[in-house]
């Protein structure tokens, strides 16, 4: 890959930006001669009031703004790394965003005419690189602004940039997207940073066999995201007709994916559901909340996803004793279960570390986890009873 370093100033490289606000691909400078988006870049994240006031900040007192790189795509440029820092300054020149100086709140059109100028005349240093399609993007997958690295799904984007990934990114990384609220309701990720597109990869993806790095190869040069879209829809479309209770904060970044694969086939009472979930959140043997919604879709059959409260060690104690007492009396086994066999464990004799605490009525029958509830089996009886 061949470079050449050039020197612009701050106000060419903004000359003709228009910034996006869907954040989508469309960001120029250099009059037009610069594309400061391209497809396989990461969107702008630096608008926190920290990050781009920094920049801001660090043109007005000279400080140095590290290197920027271009890709030189025939006629046109593209930048390769830079993208954050660029966008930043036509943000502010374009009166975006504002900076405190001296104490006071200042947009650029607000500045005196020696701040303007010091910020429009500070001299970027920029690589120009040309070289083949597989040499820029292997060097774009190595060059991370300081602080911010690029997330795996970032990177991906890059790998198979095309048609397929600028129309997902269209998709779900625009946060001022219609749905957005909704589908962060049960998705953890920030959609700038490609996190609800990753997601949505990830679910279908995974429907058909695939890792999401096949999928994006498979649909490289797909101009519509069509299937994605619908398998995205579909997914939580399910989640919001099965719960239909407000969102709870414990169904943020649940296998969603997974289970809509596992489950969907099934038909629930959402009346009925929305309730048994108010139960269970209530419950202070629930442990893990977030393990309630597969619980119930499962049809109350893995109770290990609750991590429920278990027996305390003295009740188990007690239990232990009152069972072996009775149980040598009459000449059977201290396990109930094995009591009722015909096998040699019928008379069997467990000790208490060869034994499990188990509820007599199961706890998603309404048992409660107490003394009176609590019935010691021998172990291999324990765990072939399940929630019978």
């Amino acid at each position: 890959m061949k470079t050449d370093l050039k020197h612009y100033t701050v106000s060419q490289v903004v000359e003709g930006f228009v910034y996006n606000e869907l954040e989508g691909k469309g960001l120029f400078g250099l009059a037009g001669a610069l594309v400061i988006q391209p497809e396989y870049q990461r969107n702008y994240i630096y608008n926190d009031g920290k990050k781009d006031v920094a920049v801001i900040d660090s043109l007005l007192k000279g400080y140095p703004l590290g290197l920027i790189y271009f890709n030189v795509e025939d006629d046109v440029l593209e930048v390769l790394d830079g993208q954050q820092r660029i966008t930043s300054f036509g943000r502010f020149v374009t009166g975006k965003f504002a900076i405190q100086v001296d104490g006071k709140e200042q947009t650029f059109s607000s500045l005196s005419k020696d701040q303007q100028a010091k910020i429009l005349e500070t001299e970027l240093d920029i690589y120009e690189c040309d070289g083949s399609e597989v040499e820029i993007k292997q060097w774009f997958e190595t060059i991370n602004i300081v602080g911010v690295p690029l997330n795996d799904q970032e990177l991906l984007n890059a790998i198979y940039s095309g048609p397929f990934v600028t129309a997902a990114k269209v998709e779900f990384s625009n946060s001022n997207n219609a749905y957005m609220q909704k589908w962060q309701s049960y998705i953890k990720g920030d959609p700038k940073r490609q996190g609800i597109l990753a997601v949505a990869l990830g679910w279908v993806a995974s429907s058909q066999g695939k890792t999401v790095d096949a999928y994006l190869a498979a649909h490289r040069n797909d101009t519509a995201v069509v299937e994605l879209k619908t398998y995205f829809t579909s997914v939580i479309d399910w989640v919001a007709g099965v719960f239909t209770r407000p969102p709870d904060k414990e169904m943020r970044g649940l296998e969603w994916g997974r289970l809509y694969e596992e489950y969907h086939g099934q038909s629930y009472n959402a009346a009925t559901i929305d309730a048994r979930i108010d139960e269970l959140r209530a419950a202070p043997a629930v442990h893990v909340a977030k393990g309630v919604y597969e619980f119930v879709l499962s049809g109350e059959t893995k109770p290990q996803l609750l991590d429920i409260r278990l027996f305390e060690d003295k009740d188990k104690r007690v239990a232990y004793d009152r069972q072996t007492k009775k149980a040598r009396a009459a000449g059977e086994s201290n396990c109930p279960l094995c009591a009722l066999g015909t096998d040699n464990n019928k008379a069997k004799i467990y000790t208490l570390k060869e034994m499990d605490a188990d509820h007599v009525t199961a706890w998603s029958k309404g048992g409660e986890t107490k003394l009176s509830n609590l019935t010691m089996l021998c172990q291999t009886h324990n765990r072939a009873k399940g929630n019978r």
